[in-house]
């Protein structure tokens, strides 16, 4: 069972802001950046960038859910 959010802080576009998320996101958002060598920052604002109208906490669940389901139809 997922435990309270935490909060982070990240640099989009020079820009900081925090960003709340589970401990277990934060894991395999940090372990997808790193499987891309991207730096953590730079994927964020990746995932910011196409992020539309809704909030960047969201977006980034999103965007680890949507890895964890593609790398799912890989095994």
């Amino acid at each position: 069972m997922s435990t309270r959010p935490v909060k982070h802080s990240l640099t989009l576009r020079g820009h900081r802001t925090s960003v709340s998320l589970e401990p277990e996101f934060w894991d395999e958002f940090r372990r997808i950046a790193a499987a891309r060598g991207q730096a953590l920052n730079a994927l964020a604002a990746e995932v910011d960038a196409g992020r539309g109208d809704i909030g960047l906490a969201s977006a980034l669940r999103l965007f680890v859910l949507q890895d964890l389901r593609r790398r799912a139809g890989q095994l």
